[in-house]
């Protein structure tokens, strides 16, 4: 039977490998971070199968091929400033901060946000700062951020977020309908704006102010 540890090796080389995941940083945090340890006790032995699983709340952990892939469009570097709106379980912050300097996440339930933020901390995350609110709305005191990644899907790209891009940011966001996105990587050049489509995909609803209503 094999091990976590195995599983995980298994999943780096069939899950993101032979997918096309070539970066070496997003490799070796994938590699890294125990994907375990942000999933309830039931769902342990799936940790690293393909494909999302549920963390309560209406809300999943991504598969990890979309992890490494979403992690990959941001083209990251070691001094970079992320924003992530949807901390969830914690783990896309974990992954984004094995590369990036600091973590900015913002997530709209409570419980999840504290449950994260001590999953983090247990596993000696210093640089991820998480606090509950709109994620539609950014974290304008902390910006401009050199990457956004948004992990539920929206109606559209929130001009908040947008805005919150520095020169040069990249942003990846799911974008579609309810039950149908497709990520879109968005790189701002001064005032400009290219949008680039990459593949399919199904998220859980942004909920907010610039994305879909709770109901």
């Amino acid at each position: 039977m094999n091990t976590l540890e195995d599983k995980k090796i298994i999943m780096c080389d069939t899950q993101l490998k032979s997918r096309g995941i070539l970066s070496s940083d997003v490799l070796r945090a994938m590699s890294k971070v125990p994907r375990e340890r942000f999933v309830s006790s039931e769902h342990i032995e799936a940790a690293y199968n393909d494909g999302p699983l549920s963390i309560g709340s209406g809300q999943t952990i991504s598969q990890p091929y979309m992890v490494a892939m979403m992690t990959e469009a941001l083209m990251l570097k070691k001094n970079d400033k992320v924003l992530e709106i949807g901390t969830g379980s914690g783990y896309q912050s974990a992954v984004l901060q094995e590369i990036a300097a600091h973590v900015y996440s913002v997530e709209r339930i409570s419980s999840l946000a504290e449950h994260a933020g001590e999953v983090l901390g247990s596993l000696g995350y210093s640089d991820i700062t998480i606090k509950v609110g709109d994620g539609t709305l950014g974290w304008s005191e902390q910006a401009p951020f050199n990457a956004v990644i948004v992990t539920s899907g929206s109606p559209s790209v929130p001009e908040t977020l947008m805005a919150q891009l520095s020169d040069n940011g990249r942003m990846v966001i799911p974008v579609g309908s309810r039950n149908h996105q497709k990520i879109i990587r968005i790189i701002r050049s001064g005032n400009n704006f290219s949008k680039e489509e990459m593949l399919s995909c199904v998220f859980v609803p942004l909920i907010g102010k610039y994305g879909w209503d709770e109901k």
